[in-house]
């Protein structure tokens, strides 16, 4: 070979090379460009963004079982996006969502609750603001659905479901057992069918109270509105009324008086609240006081259903309260933790906006779990969901870990549980709940 052609042949292998390093580059721009699914400008397959969600769907509950069949479904259709879950059992959750929050270490999603919970949270600028989002739910969710999770015009996250928290359960047949056709309408008739049941053999009462939440939640916020009325725990917020007021109290006594009866099972406070609805389920026990979610565990998904019935805690005598309210609290807000780089940020909304859609209420509804959405009920929806809206929709009761802050939460649940175990009386609770009040004061 001459010397010409040799350097024509070195010429043409640099043109080459030079032409795959510049394809190449082209090609890794584009992908760098095209804004991964759906051009959403989230990321592409081979740059994976990985989130970290917190949430407390852990129990068997169905509409768990919905949120995490969701964020499957999410990540199937966006595979550049990983959602990387933490699940927190319901008892811990709030806590260790405090202790996350207080050292600025919150997940890039989180499920929060409206009003005394998610305010702090605001407070430290932990969470992203929304708004720019709205739109994409504000003809479904009506504004009494956002309004918790509103703090001075800034929208921090939007709900997944309505739950109202006091549901009696009841086992019809071991109510006949004792005379009672319904479902006792006024508390003397209550504490009456309590004392038949017992004397024939049958635990009224199904408690699990190990995590404590159930009789502070379930219990003391509608026992407590039948007795003081709605206004009252917006008044001790503002100062104007003390949960050593009488009527506080009387609530406090129910719990001490069923005790007293031995209305609850005797392991009560070695057992969990999904233990406890098993116990019930399971035909030990004529009744349990829970949320509304359980009725998927307690009368849709069991052959058994028929035989339950639903209610709410009957009239007081000389109560303040409407004994047709329930206890109910929009909850399950998903929100966005601030301060996120661009595309964790996108990556966040892309996942906001696919989760809580028109299709995840129609699906929680066709499982009989109550929304707070103005959708259009399926056809095969649950045939109870009709009953149990029916028995929620006459006025809804503050439900007391929504409204009070978690330091006096803590206090009020810790003392029911002693109370069941026979220390302390509902006057020596009611003050150091009303001393922990004023101390955040």
């Amino acid at each position: 070979m001459n010397k010409t052609n040799k350097s024509k042949k070195v010429l043409l292998l640099g043109l080459i090379a030079l032409l795959t390093l510049f394809t190449a580059a082209c090609g890794k721009n584009d992908a760098q460009g095209s804004g991964g699914s759906g051009g959403s400008g989230a990321g592409t397959e081979s740059e994976k963004i990985t989130l970290n969600m917190m949430h407390p769907w852990t129990s068997p509950n169905v509409d768990n079982e919905v949120y995490k069949a969701r964020i499957a479904e999410f990540e199937k259709q966006h595979p550049n996006i990983v959602i990387k879950q933490d699940g927190v059992p319901a008892a811990q959750y709030k806590t260790k969502l405090r202790t996350l929050a207080a050292g600025n270490n919150l997940s890039d999603i989180n499920v929060v609750w409206p009003g005394a919970d998610l305010d702090p949270l605001v407070a430290g600028n932990l969470l992203e603001p929304i708004n720019d989002l709205m739109e994409n739910w504000t003809s479904i969710l009506p504004e009494s659905a956002l309004t918790g999770f509103n703090v001075d015009g800034q929208q921090y996250a939007v709900p997944t479901k309505q739950t109202f928290v006091d549901i009696i359960y009841y086992n019809k047949e071991m109510f006949a057992q004792v005379g009672y056709d319904q479902f006792p309408d006024t508390y003397d008739k209550f504490i009456d069918a309590v004392k038949k049941l017992k004397a024939a053999g049958i635990t009224p009462i199904s408690l699990g109270n190990k995590e404590q939440w159930p009789l502070q939640s379930s219990y003391i916020s509608i026992i407590g509105d039948r007795f003081t009325g709605s206004d009252f725990l917006p008044a001790v917020l503002a100062g104007k009324a003390k949960f050593t007021d009488p009527e506080f109290v009387k609530a406090l006594t129910v719990v001490d008086e069923l005790t007293k009866l031995d209305a609850f099972n005797t392991d009560a406070n070695n057992m969990d609240s999904v233990q406890a609805q098993d116990y019930f389920i399971q035909g030990k026990a004529a009744m349990h006081i829970s949320s509304s979610t359980v009725d998927g565990r307690v009368r849709i998904t069991n052959s058994e259903g028929e035989k339950f019935g639903i209610a709410l805690f009957p009239s007081v005598n000389g109560g303040k309260g409407d004994p047709a309210k329930s206890a109910g609290v929009v909850q399950y807000g998903i929100s966005i933790k601030s301060g996120l780089d661009e595309k964790k940020r996108q990556a966040a909304e892309e996942f906001l906006k696919f989760f809580v859609n028109e299709d995840l209420y129609k699906e929680l509804i066709r499982n009989g779990i109550v929304v707070p959405a103005k959708v259009e009920i399926p056809e095969d929806a649950s045939k109870y969901l009709k009953e149990m809206l029916e028995l929620t929709g006459n006025g809804t009761a503050p439900v007391f870990d929504s409204v009070v802050p978690t330091q006096v939460v803590d206090v009020l649940q810790n003392g029911l549980q002693a109370l069941t175990v026979g220390r302390g009386t509902p006057e020596e609770l009611a003050k150091e709940v009303q001393e922990a009040m004023d101390n955040l004061n």
